[in-house]
């Protein structure tokens, strides 16, 4: 007996001409998310959806790459303006943030939220002798 296949409805999200951008960078990827000011994903795209492999998914051309891509879509859809947060310690912050600006959306405010200890982890017990 064939199994019997679920169509899933599509979300609908709704496209207002503000938004935000996050960009997150860590070591060994970058993915951007495009979303509206509800936080609802218009569109996303990241380094290994480009089609880069590896060491080379933490450089700055595949973080423009992927940047272009993203907003493309989004700018398509309706997006003009956003409000960027850069998160991690990655190689690809700046450039991604040019490509979003230099393909149509304006960047309006640029804020870094990368976590930072305040105080470190517990350190181990001392050793016994």
């Amino acid at each position: 007996m064939a199994k019997t296949t679920r169509v899933t409805k599509k979300r609908v999200v709704k496209v207002e001409a503000l938004g935000k951008a996050f960009v997150k960078a860590s070591f060994n990827n970058i993915i951007i998310s495009l979303t509206n000011n509800a936080g609802q994903v218009i569109s996303w795209a990241s380094a290994g959806k480009m089609g880069f492999r590896g060491s080379k998914k933490n450089t700055p051309y595949a973080a423009q790459m992927a940047a272009e891509d993203c907003s493309k879509t989004a700018y398509d859809l309706g997006l003009r303006k956003v409000k960027v947060y850069v998160k991690g310690p990655g190689a690809g912050r700046e450039s991604a943030i040019r490509a979003i600006h230099s393909s149509g959306v304006e960047v309006t405010e640029i804020n870094d939220v990368t976590p930072l200890p305040h105080n470190g982890c517990r350190p181990p017990k001392r050793r016994r002798v």
